[in-house]
């Protein structure tokens, strides 16, 4: 049975970026843009027509940031993954759009390759995040000793599947590495972000990597 294209919407004020991602991913076969908008309104009125699976958001726009727009984009679509995609790299920016719900976080400069990968990576549920970004978001995470208090609180089998989010593993492949139901993975993951007070798996990797669960983030 064939798959089903991963269905993008596109979000930035600039029509030359615009123009050159949807010519970009009219290569990919398993990809789709159902919708472009050049601010977080239209963004907003697309995505409820539009229901895509993954939004390509812009942070500096007019009308309506799209730092502004996660949040409003959230409450009507939860399982609509959100990829930034800009220029700015500050360290604040990039985790408050993080934990505003942002599933991943990719600067322009990245190549097609990356950007491809980490739209697939993102319609997977994966965190994605730009490497030279990384590791600036993880000192905005809680410090290392207050992050293993609370990771001792976790159970082996969510500590494990922790530190398989950090590897950028999605529910269904933790589910297959750990022999267990997606629906057990699931739940696991439910009682990490409650024990981590984060509110997302990307947000659950960086502190992994903050506490040294791991060595890298996605790229």
């Amino acid at each position: 049975m064939r798959k089903d294209k991963t269905r993008v919407l596109l979000v930035d004020d600039q029509n030359v970026v615009r123009d050159g991602v949807i010519t970009m991913l009219s290569f990919q076969p398993d990809m789709e843009v159902v919708g472009e908008a050049q601010n977080g309104v239209e963004a907003l009125e697309i995505a409820r027509r539009a229901k895509p699976d993954v939004i390509l958001l812009d942070m500096q726009m007019p009308v309506l940031s799209g730092l502004s727009t996660i949040p409003k984009i959230k409450a009507f679509l939860p399982d609509t993954r959100i990829l930034v995609l800009t220029s700015f790299s500050e360290n604040d920016l990039v985790y408050q759009a993080i934990k505003a719900g942002a599933l991943g976080y990719l600067l322009k400069d990245a190549t097609r390759t990356q950007l491809v990968q980490a739209i697939r990576d993102v319609a997977e549920g994966k965190a994605s995040i730009h490497p030279s970004v990384a590791m600036k978001v993880i000192q905005e995470i809680d410090d290392a000793e207050d992050g293993n208090k609370m990771i001792e609180t976790l159970t082996q089998r969510e500590f494990e599947t922790l530190k398989l989010i950090a590897r950028g593993f999605s529910n269904q492949e933790i589910a297959l590495t750990l022999y267990v139901h997606e629906r057990t993975i699931a739940k696991y993951v439910s009682n990490i972000l409650k024990k981590l007070h984060v509110s997302n798996r990307t947000q659950a990797a960086l502190y992994a990597v903050r506490n040294g669960l791991a060595t890298a983030i996605l790229s």
